[in-house]
């Protein structure tokens, strides 16, 4: 891999991670233009190129990091606090509490919050972790099989495109942060784990999956990036080890996973904060007729044998 496709691809992973299309497919069919055209990259379903593919996306979380810097460190404060069994505290500690993990920084978001809430989260938030690794791993040979029929894609990118319609027709949701419970977690979960098909955007189906069972809209936005650090860092680690336990070296080099990975997470902060924008306004239709439009450029390709 060069320093120019390694950037090309990087790029892509940084846009797509946020945008609800689904980077993966995205990425993977970038790769198969690229070797059409005559690249020297491994196959897109080989471990070395899949290892390629989470390192990018280890690069958004620097993205989701930037833009989500006062919600997430506020977050993790709030726990600290209730793990340090302070349920009153000062006046400012209250505050900044309450202020944790809200869509608009600085403001408290009305009622008091419940005792334990963000530590609760934080549970539930690696439960739907935990139900996305226990139902990936069968999941992952599928997978792959999808990463090698770009028609497949097509098809997972229409079915996507359906459900990020639906988002924007869907009444208003009433849950809020307390509202967050057991049953949500193991439904955001479950939807996590079926985006590792390529075509199924994971932010997408878990924004959708939170919307289904009723949460409102910047709440569903924010928990699905928030369980993306663990998930995809899980992902890494896994992927890592199955790329050194291969047959042969991986060949593609640590400067183009370097570079990947960098331009990946500055061109994921600009793109997350259109993303955000626009779920807040219920414009993810856009995002439906863009993927509809992807998957019928793919079916015609490859009914032309030019992919």
């Amino acid at each position: 891999m060069s320093i120019t496709e390694a950037i090309f691809l990087g790029a892509v992973q940084g846009v797509f991670m946020f945008f609800p299309v689904s980077s993966t497919s995205h990425l993977v069919l970038s790769q198969h233009i690229l070797i059409n055209r005559g690249s020297a990259l491994p196959n897109p379903e080989t471990p070395e190129m899949l290892l390629f593919d989470l390192v990018v996306h280890v690069g958004t979380l620097v993205s989701i990091a930037v833009v989500f810097r006062r919600q997430l460190s506020g977050f993790l404060r709030s726990v600290l606090h209730e793990f340090a069994g302070a349920r009153g505290g000062s006046g400012g500690e209250r505050s900044a509490a309450a202020g944790a993990f809200s869509p608009v920084p600085g403001r408290p978001g009305g009622r008091d919050r419940p005792p334990y809430l963000f530590t609760r989260l934080l549970i539930l938030g690696l439960v739907s972790t935990a139900v996305s690794g226990v139902l990936g791993l069968p999941l992952f040979r599928l997978a792959e099989q999808v990463f090698a029929r770009p028609i497949m894609i097509a098809a997972t990118l229409t079915i996507t495109g359906v459900l990020l319609y639906w988002t924007d027709v869907v009444p208003p949701r009433e849950r809020g942060l307390r509202d967050i419970t057991l049953t949500v977690a193991l439904a955001i979960g479950i939807a996590q784990a079926l985006s590792l098909l390529p075509g199924l955007s994971r932010s997408g189906l878990t924004i959708v999956a939170a919307l289904a069972v009723g949460l409102k809209r910047p709440w569903a936005a924010q928990y699905s990036f928030f369980i993306a650090f663990p998930t995809i860092i899980a992902a890494t680690g896994l992927q890592s080890v199955l790329a050194l336990r291969g047959a042969g070296p991986v060949s593609i080099s640590a400067a183009a996973q370097l570079t990947g990975f960098a331009v990946a997470a500055v061109v994921g902060i600009f793109a997350l904060k259109l993303v955000v924008t626009l779920l807040y306004r219920a414009k993810f239709r856009y995002f439906a007729y863009y993927v509809w439009t992807v998957a019928a450029a793919v079916v015609v390709t490859v009914g032309l044998g030019r992919l």
